[in-house]
């Protein structure tokens, strides 16, 4: 099997790749090691920024998310009892959030993939990526319990932090970087209406709370809990009560609650794999970076690596110059630094960590304050959750 570009992974990044591809006129073929089934429900991010937005409208993938997803306007901060929102539009000239979970990004992409697309093989297990200092890179995959090679003019590792194309590169030009967190988030998706209109981000004595959505009937919330708990030790009613307690206000706001349907815990942790290009092999999303959930990042990062991966082939496919391609690595890690940075700054402004001291704890309430009484901190926290620019 033949083909122009490679692709390890059909998440987010891998489906929207191989859609921007196929729009440049450059074929490509998808290998996911999963099936169709698990691919579509496999539960991640939710929050859209403005660049991806645009972006998957621009690939034709548009139409359901705008008719079904929830564009969102601002976050509201909560702190000492006190509420806060911060106005995107306002602070960034126009700028908003999507609220449409990966799920259903991941559905649209595959609908489109199938019907005009290249080939997209699910349960198609990638073994190794070869030769990618060369000019035909491949991949060996097993599918359907016979090993076959894809051969290849570039090789994008769209599959995550356990996937095979990281390992193709040698650990003797890597660089990693990356810190871990005393703490994770138990999420819970609830059937009940969201208990407001926007995303509420608390920080509490007793550890962060974040109340999002899946739908407008159907609520998604997180509790800050130490490293390693298991969800199913914490109760349901346990549960909807320490959200009660977070979220509390001097006002009239009351939390809804409603069925639990699910319980997971996601551990927090950023991390940062350099370089994210060797020879013809390109890595994209999880494969090269991770960032903690709270700056709604991951999946926005992964566009971005992609949008500039596409662009940069379309110039060399355009121009014969692989300018752009050379700066891939470069171009994609100005991005993913600064989005690694809004992350930890979120992350350390709304969590208590375990060991804080109470200085500690009148700093984050300092912070909270600052943005709240000032139009530049402000500015500063809505035009990184909007996003930064692509390239």
């Amino acid at each position: 099997m033949r083909t122009t570009v490679g692709i390890i992974g059909a998440g987010p990044a891998g489906l929207l790749l191989a859609r921007l591809l196929h729009g440049a006129g450059i074929d490509s073929v998808v290998l996911e090691s999963r099936d169709r089934a698990y691919v579509e429900q496999r539960q991640r991010a939710g929050i859209l920024e403005q660049g991806t937005v645009d972006v998957l409208r621009a690939a034709g993938a548009g139409e359901r998310m705008d008719r079904e997803g929830l564009r969102h306007d601002g976050i509201e901060l909560r702190y000492d009892r006190k509420r806060h929102r911060v106005d995107f539009p306002g602070l960034t000239g126009g700028r908003s959030v999507m609220v449409y979970a990966q799920t259903e990004v991941c559905k649209d992409l595959i609908a489109l993939q199938l019907k005009e697309g290249g080939p997209l093989l699910f349960e198609a297990e990638a073994l190794a990526v070869e030769d990618v200092q060369g000019d035909r890179p491949r991949v060996r995959f097993r599918h359907e319990g016979v090993e076959d090679v894809l051969e290849c003019e570039y090789v994008v590792g769209c599959d995550g932090s356990w996937g095979v194309a990281r390992k193709a590169i040698p650990a003797e030009l890597t660089r990693v970087f990356e810190r871990a967190y005393p703490f994770g988030w138990l999420g819970i998706l609830a059937d009940v209406p969201p208990s407001h209109d926007e995303l509420v981000y608390a920080r509490h004595d007793r550890g962060f709370a974040l109340l999002s959505m899946r739908s407008p009937s159907v609520s998604r919330l997180y509790l800050q809990v130490p490293e390693g708990t298991d969800a199913e030790s914490w109760g349901d009613e346990e549960i909807w009560d320490e959200l009660e307690r977070r979220f509390e206000t001097d006002d009239e706001w009351r939390l809804e609650r409603g069925p639990i349907t699910q319980k997971s815990v996601t551990p927090m942790r950023s991390y940062v794999h350099e370089p994210m290009r060797h020879g013809r092999l390109f890595l994209a999303g999880d494969a090269a970076h991770i960032v903690p959930p709270t700056g709604a990042k991951g999946l926005n990062l992964a566009v971005g690596d992609v949008v500039t991966f596409a662009r940069a082939l379309s110039h060399r496919k355009e121009t014969g110059s692989a300018e752009l391609l050379d700066a891939y690595s470069a171009t994609c890690l100005r991005r993913v630094w600064q989005a690694e940075r809004f992350s930890y700054d979120m992350t350390t402004l709304l969590h208590r960590d375990p060991g804080a001291t109470p200085f500690e704890d009148r700093l984050q309430l300092a912070r909270l304050e600052r943005i709240a009484s000032s139009r530049a901190a402000a500015t500063d926290l809505a035009e990184g959750y909007t996003g930064f620019p692509f390239g």
